[in-house]
């Protein structure tokens, strides 16, 4: 009776190792030449043109809400005069990277998951190794690397569009003044909060896209095998965003002082 409870732990094991090496295979087959530059071109503009318009319509609200919920606390705390201090980093440093790489993972990890999956159901991966073709050279690591860059890139997007509707809402609907908004943020902003957003937003879409490729890779047998496969990339995807924003949130606060502090 023993036997199938402890089978349970060492297949997740399993796959859990298996994952990590192939993050670290991409990594490795980055620098082997020839580098696959066409199809990351094709992948970059592809997920770009995906994901730059639902980012944009989501980081909207989704600034408005941080801007008005950080506004209500602040007046009842009587500081309200740091109330574009507190959006602003709660934007930067959290909303932008999450939405990011949710959006990465979810419309971006998706379509790469399908698109390995189909091909390996139609055995067209198997045929790439017998011709001695590497699949994770050829196919993984363009699409892995053109994940982190659009996800960089859009993280600044967001960060623009996520402060600029805080800013609106707060000074519109919670009668906030403009420069106690800019003022209070460049109280308690500092650069480092801008380097760890950028560098989560680049953790997270490598995370994106290598976990979007290994279920990609192993699907079961069969089109509702495919479908099984993109389900599961994009929960596991958002499962360890989280669990890895906790730890760099974590750390960065210890390492990095506040402003004045």
């Amino acid at each position: 009776m023993a036997t199938p409870l402890i089978g349970v732990p060492a297949a997740a094991l399993r796959q859990t190792g298996r994952l990590f090496a192939l993050g670290a295979t991409v990594l490795a087959l980055t620098f082997k030449r020839p580098f696959q530059f066409r199809e990351l071109v094709e992948r970059f503009w592809f997920i770009a043109g995906v994901t730059i318009v639902p980012t944009a319509l989501v980081t909207v609200p989704f600034g408005a809400i941080i801007s008005l919920q950080v506004g209500s606390l602040t007046q009842q705390l009587g500081a309200q005069s740091f109330t574009g201090g507190a959006s602003v980093l709660a934007i930067i440093q959290q909303a932008s990277p999450l939405i990011v790489a949710l959006l990465i993972s979810g419309v971006a990890g998706s379509a790469i998951c399908a698109d390995l999956g189909s091909r390996k159901i139609r055995e067209e991966i198997d045929a790439m190794e017998v011709l001695g073709v590497s699949p994770v050279h050829r196919l993984v690591v363009p699409g892995v690397w053109a994940c982190v860059l659009v996800a960089v890139l859009l993280n600044g997007l967001v960060s623009v569009v996520g402060v600029a509707g805080g800013y609106v809402f707060n000074v519109l609907m919670q009668n906030g003044t403009p420069g106690a908004y800019l003022s209070s943020f460049s109280a308690l902003a500092q650069l480092p909060d801008l380097y760890v957003s950028e560098f989560k937003a680049l953790l997270f879409g490598f995370i994106a896209g290598v976990v979007a490729a290994y279920r990609g890779l192993n699907p079961a047998s069969g089109p509702k095998g495919v479908g099984d496969a993109v389900n599961q990339a994009v929960v596991i995807t958002f499962l360890l965003l989280f669990f890895v924003n906790a730890v760099l949130t974590a750390v960065y606060l210890q390492i990095v002082p506040p402003k004045g502090g």
